[in-house]
């Protein structure tokens, strides 16, 4: 209804203001013309009642299809940035749990790594105190060793010592002394000389 009534008063300005262009005779027209003001306001008139003629028109053939258009074009753009933005906090969520997993790796591996050199080190500890059982076992077994070898040898050289001061007796002498009570006297001889030394 709307739109019939613009319609309707257009046509009557079109016609109308074309009418009075040619008819009717304004008088401060002529005054305008004079100074230099070309204003016919007929045709001025009849401008106007075309524009409210062809507005439905406009209207409906371009400013609807445009304003439709524009409002698509902006839910696009508001999906589009709500999508964008969606995105954007997507990807900061999985940044974030990113960077909490390769702390946790992190952590994780640097617990493993002190876990390996904790237990390292128990095994160079075991290690080293079994190098230094062995090595005490080894000391105490060639110190046993070096004293049989010594109280050996001691036995023998006394045993030497004693058949060698009774050879030699028996030469000075140019008897036999080699009976059992001499060769006690050289040893307690010899006994007496190693408390003494």
């Amino acid at each position: 209804m709307k739109t019939l009534l613009i319609v309707v008063v257009g046509l009557g300005c079109a016609f109308g203001g074309f009418y009075v262009s040619k008819n009717v005779d304004i008088a401060f027209q002529d005054s305008l013309v004079k100074q230099g003001i070309p204003l016919d306001l007929g045709k001025t008139i009849s401008m106007i009642g075309m524009f409210l003629f062809l507005f439905p028109a406009l209207n409906f053939f371009y400013f609807k299809p445009l304003g439709g258009a524009i409002h698509a074009r902006t839910t696009e753009l508001e999906h589009t940035f709500a999508e964008a933005e969606s995105l954007r906090t997507e990807m900061g969520q999985m940044r974030t749990d990113y960077e909490k997993r390769l702390a946790q790796t992190e952590a994780d591996a640097r617990a493993q790594i002190q876990a390996q050199i904790n237990e390292a080190q128990q095994l160079r500890q075991t290690l080293m105190s079994e190098a230094a059982s062995k090595a005490d076992e080894l000391v105490k077994r060639a110190n046993q060793e070096i004293e049989a070898e010594k109280t050996r040898v001691m036995g023998e050289l006394r045993l030497g010592v004693v058949n060698l001061t009774l050879q030699a007796t028996e030469k000075l002498l140019g008897e036999n002394v080699d009976s059992a009570k001499n060769r006690r006297l050289v040893e307690e001889f010899i006994d007496k000389i190693e408390v003494q030394a």
